[in-house]
């Protein structure tokens, strides 16, 4: 019975955990918000987006910084994605 606990589910459990890391890392990608403060910068500069749309859009990717921030802090030591 170990035996075969051994063989089939340590690889799905192995694959579960990389999976939850992965998509746990992409959810929480502080590099990639502040990406996308620099594109919405940027385009408030060229005129495509109005002072009110600006405003609005950086404050939302401000508060999903301190967000992913703060789970990266919490989660920090569970989550390691190696690639």
């Amino acid at each position: 019975m170990f035996i075969l606990d051994d063989l089939l589910l340590r690889p799905l459990v192995a694959i579960g955990n990389v999976l939850h890391s992965m998509a746990i890392e992409e959810l929480y990608d502080v590099g990639a918000l502040r990406d996308e403060l620099k594109e919405n910068r940027l385009l408030f500069e060229l005129g495509e987006l109005s002072r009110e749309e600006y405003e609005l859009r950086q404050d939302d990717v401000r508060d999903r910084i301190a967000l992913a921030e703060e789970a990266r802090e919490h989660l920090s030591g569970r989550v390691e994605v190696k690639r």
